[in-house]
């Protein structure tokens, strides 16, 4: 019966994650509509070497995984921040409402939140250059500054996110063992001592894992999100300009299907390394913690 209930599972995984497979051929082709996919004339690595000799691959590279680094980071050092103030709180309904005003923002579209953030901050209407001018301050294109952009990305993404990631930390926190916080209550531990010696060290499984899984999509960026703030604003590409944005370009308004095929190949394969190889370096600290 178990068996039974993996089927749907195992075709979805086979459809969309197997079949397709076969068409990371064409990052090694000439593509053209009239040979196919294994009719178009083979070309080697040409196209992976026009990406780096470009300098593209390497901006793309550097941009998808500094702002993966960022949300990681900055995301799970807030959730955990988030989850342990909420638990020392004594009023149930304070808790309630708290979470629910912090989880609020994950259910907000991107399209949403693009046309807020244009609303706030484009040069001519927004409200920030408006309480600029009302000031008497120059206002700001902040829509042509593009070393703005990875804070507002970055604060951005957090306040999306963090109610949703300090959920599951707020779950962990609920499963550790009371005796152990009623021991240290009575060997006249603060609540700072608490949550340093019983909180912290009990959430380090859970915080291990999460890395090792966000750790797993850091070649894949929040496309929803970039497109939707950013969109095809060239003035923004050096700082703004990630993998998804950049291969979603290239087969919209370029049709360039080997290029941005090469482009996908060279993330996915890249994103495995990284993943093996930070199992590895956890399996060597501490091999219980490792997914394999």
């Amino acid at each position: 019966m178990l068996l039974l209930m993996c089927v749907p599972a195992i075709i979805f995984f086979v459809v969309f994650n197997y079949m397709p497979l076969p068409g990371a051929w064409i990052a090694f082709t000439n593509f053209n509509y009239r040979d196919g996919i294994f009719g178009s004339p083979f070309v080697g690595f040409k196209n992976f070497e026009f990406l780096i000799k470009s300098g593209q691959l390497w901006m793309l590279t550097r941009n998808t995984i500094l702002y993966n680094l960022a949300f990681i980071v900055l995301g799970n050092l807030l959730q955990i921040a988030i989850a342990v103030m909420l638990n020392e709180v004594r009023l149930a309904w304070f808790k309630k409402v708290s979470q629910a005003a912090m989880f609020l923002p994950f259910f907000i579209s991107s399209v949403l939140v693009g046309v807020i953030a244009f609303n706030l901050l484009n040069y001519d209407t927004g409200a920030l250059n408006a309480l600029i001018r009302q000031t008497g301050g120059d206002p700001i294109k902040i829509y042509s500054t593009a070393g703005a952009w990875p804070l507002i990305i970055i604060l951005v993404h957090l306040w999306q996110s963090t109610g949703y990631g300090s959920i599951v930390y707020f779950a962990a926190i609920m499963g550790i063992d009371r005796s152990l916080y009623e021991a240290a209550t009575v060997d006249g531990a603060s609540a700072w001592q608490r949550i340093r010696y019983v909180t912290l060290p009990s959430l380090k499984p859970t915080f291990i894992i999460l890395v090792l899984f966000s750790l797993g999509g850091i070649m894949h960026g929040n496309f929803g999100l970039f497109w939707n703030l950013v969109g095809n604003n060239a003035a923004l590409f050096q700082t703004t300009d990630i993998i998804e944005t950049s291969v979603y370009r290239m087969v919209l308004a370029q049709n360039n299907f080997t290029t941005s095929t090469a482009v996908g190949l060279y993330q996915s394969l890249f994103g495995f390394a990284l993943v093996m190889t930070a199992n590895w370096i956890v399996r060597r600290i501490n091999k219980d913690y490792a997914l394999f």
